[in-house]
C-alpha cells in the first residue's frame, strides 16, 4: 500500500476563501466548544487561525493546537508565537519543542514553559501534551507534571508510524468532548495511537476495543 501525502493541502484554505464568499464569513464553528487546528495552516493563513482561535478565546471554547511538524516551529516560530495566546491544549513532541528557548533538554521543563507563555482567555488553564514515542508522554496541568507510560507493543508489530500523533490527538479528543477525564483522554490517545501504527496508513478496525 502507497500513501502520498501533499504537503500544500493547507494552501486549499486561502485558495477557498479566496473563491467561495459562501465560506468566507463561515460560522459553523460558532456551535463547537472544542476547536483543533493543525500547525501547517501557519504556513498559509495566519489571519484564519487567527480568527478562530479569537473566536474562541472571546467565546470560552477550548482552541487546541497541534503543531505537527519540526519545521512549523523553526520557520515559523514568529506566527506560532502570535497564535500561542490562544492555545488551550497544546499537542506536540519531542521534536517540535524549539520554539521554546532551551535552557535545558528536560521535556517536562520545555513543556512547563510552554504552560507558562501568556496567555488571552484566563478562565482557562493551558494544558500542554508532549508525546515522545515509545516513551511516556508528559502532561503539564496547572501546577503538575505528569508522565504515562504508553502502551506496550512488540518493534515486530510496528508497521507504519506515519499518522501516530494525529492518533493520538483524535483519541484525546474524543474523550475530552465527552468530559471524561484528562487521565482518560490520555489512555485514548495512547490506544488510537497503537492502533494506527499497526496499520499501513491512517487505517484502523471498523471496531474500536477501547475501553
Amino acid at each position: 500500500m502507497l500513501r502520498f501525502t501533499d504537503i500544500a493541502a493547507s494552501k486549499s484554505l486561502v485558495k477557498i476563501t479566496q473563491t467561495r464568499p459562501s465560506l468566507k464569513n463561515c460560522t459553523n464553528y460558532n456551535s463547537h466548544f472544542c476547536l483543533l487546528l493543525k500547525g501547517f495552516f501557519l504556513t498559509v493563513s495566519l489571519e484564519s487561525i487567527l480568527k478562530v482561535a479569537k473566536h474562541a478565546s472571546e467565546n470560552n471554547k477550548i482552541f487546541c493546537l497541534n503543531l505537527s511538524a519540526p519545521f512549523i516551529c523553526e520557520f515559523f516560530k514568529e506566527a506560532l508565537m502570535k497564535v500561542m495566546p490562544y492555545v488551550d491544549i497544546l499537542f506536540g513532541n519531542e521534536t517540535v519543542s524549539m520554539f521554546i528557548p532551551k535552557e535545558t533538554e528536560d521535556i517536562e521543563e520545555i513543556a512547563k514553559k510552554a504552560q507558562s507563555l501568556p496567555k488571552e482567555n484566563k478562565k482557562r488553564q493551558r494544558i500542554v501534551v508532549f508525546t515522545q514515542g515509545k516513551e511516556g508522554t508528559v502532561m503539564t496541568k496547572g501546577d503538575k507534571v505528569e508522565t504515562f507510560p504508553v502502551l506496550e507493543i512488540d518493534q515486530s508489530e510496528i508497521v507504519d508510524t506515519n499518522g501516530a500523533g494525529d492518533a493520538f490527538v483524535g483519541g484525546f479528543l474524543s474523550q475530552l468532548v465527552q468530559d471524561k477525564t484528562f487521565e482518560q483522554c490520555i489512555r485514548a490517545g495512547h490506544y488510537a495511537a497503537n492502533v494506527i501504527i499497526r496499520h499501513a496508513g491512517c487505517t484502523f478496525p471498523e471496531k474500536p476495543d477501547f475501553q
